[in-house]
């Protein structure tokens, strides 16, 4: 049982719409039990138990949902154990993310098969933000846009692997990045559909006519949109560009400046619907880690001069993000997109690609995961499934 609680004088961002001067009511099963308007303040009837907060016009939101995440805070899924997706729970729940996707690399079988297993152990002992599922990049991409994934851990399409790793899960496995040119891979995206994974074309060399037999197969989301995918060009469209021209294709964006330009973000809200992009991480163990080594899938990393992880031996090389969720929304409300639209992108898209129920959006009925920013988009609080999370109301 959750504390009743009552939000009051905020700014609503259902997922749909931003409500001005309204207040939102969090009930004793942890669900959004009403949103209205403060005027109707006075007409309500709270049990006597019920906590009133007043948000001094912040923002109530969705709480964030990151479906791409390798690690943070030191913790990582390269790590192998339960305790360090745990203490990855627990440090999202600082950057107002309430649930989340441990992402699995690409790497020799045995250590992707650890990784899910501890996925599935740590599932149920939450402290912060809630595990949802597994993300598995790999290991069926390509070679040419391997980027930071273990070569040694790259395959060609295996049926029986496949079942291995999805088994690895017991049901909770999410979806899988896969190059949709190699060979067999028709027969991999029919059997992942009867297993209800959702297939992203990522680290993919794949021609425009490739990503469309992949469409055809089931495959309609993809990997850190622009990044590790074949370019677009005008006499071959690529997986860039039928991306941008297939509206139907969902894609993932990092949203830190770096791995995609602020001007291309935009260019991409125009063109995609909105409801077919989904903010993403990509973070790396050491994002926002206080001390220790600083390394990544067991490279050794820094944050290079434009703010992502680069490989000490090949600075030129993008390892991953240290982007949070909270900073992504902030670069995003920052290149002027409607704070409503950034919503939409950081919780209510991934919500419904992944049929993640009565998640992602402020409605009566659904799970009271609920994050409070105020004008300057810093933290007040964080509810997860109606607990009070993270307090910094005072």
């Amino acid at each position: 049982m959750s504390l009743r609680t009552v939000l009051t004088n905020g700014t609503v961002v259902t997922g749909y719409a931003k409500l001005k001067n309204c207040a939102l009511y969090i009930d004793e099963k942890g669900e959004i039990g009403d949103i209205f308007n403060m005027r109707r303040l006075e007409e309500k009837d709270f049990p006597p138990d019920t906590i009133m907060i007043d948000v001094g016009g912040s923002y109530i939101m969705p709480g964030f949902i990151d479906s791409h995440i390798h690690g943070i805070g030191g913790f990582g899924t390269e790590d192998c154990k339960a305790s360090s997706i745990l203490g990855m729970s627990e440090r999202l729940a600082d950057f107002g993310v309430s649930a989340f996707m441990p992402t699995v690399y690409t790497d020799k079988l045995e250590n992707m098969l650890a990784s899910i297993e501890s996925i599935v152990e740590a599932m149920g002992n939450e402290k912060g933000a809630k595990i949802m599922g597994v993300n598995i990049e790999g290991p069926f991409i390509s070679m040419e846009r391997v980027g930071a994934q273990n070569p040694e851990g790259v395959l060609p399409v295996d049926l029986d692997i496949f079942n291995q790793l999805i088994d690895a899960g017991k049901g909770h496995v999410i979806c899988m990045t896969v190059a949709p040119e190699l060979k067999h891979m028709r027969e991999l995206a029919l059997l992942a559909r009867e297993r209800n994974i959702v297939l992203l074309a990522g680290h993919t060399d794949a021609t425009y006519e490739n990503i469309m037999e992949g469409m055809q197969c089931g495959i309609f989301h993809s990997t850190h949109f622009f990044n590790a995918m074949s370019r677009l060009h005008h006499r071959n469209p690529g997986t860039v560009g039928a991306i941008l021209i297939q509206r139907e294709m969902q894609c993932e964006i990092i949203c830190d400046g770096v791995h995609v330009h602020p001007e291309l973000v935009k260019m991409l809200l125009r063109e995609k619907p909105l409801d077919n992009i989904v903010m993403v991480t990509d973070s790396l163990k050491p994002t926002k880690q206080r001390s220790g080594s600083c390394l990544a899938n067991g490279i050794e990393c820094a944050i290079g001069a434009d703010g992502a992880f680069v490989a000490l031996k090949d600075p030129d090389l993008f390892i991953g993000s240290a982007l949070t969720m909270l900073q992504g929304l902030r670069n995003v409300v920052e290149w002027e997109v409607p704070i409503q639209q950034a919503s939409q992108m950081c919780a209510t898209n991934p919500a419904r690609i992944y049929n993640f129920s009565k998640q992602g959006m402020l409605v009566p009925g659904y799970k009271a995961d609920v994050v409070v920013l105020d004008e300057n988009l810093q933290i007040k609080g964080l509810f997860i499934e109606g607990d009070l999370i993270r307090d910094r109301f005072a």
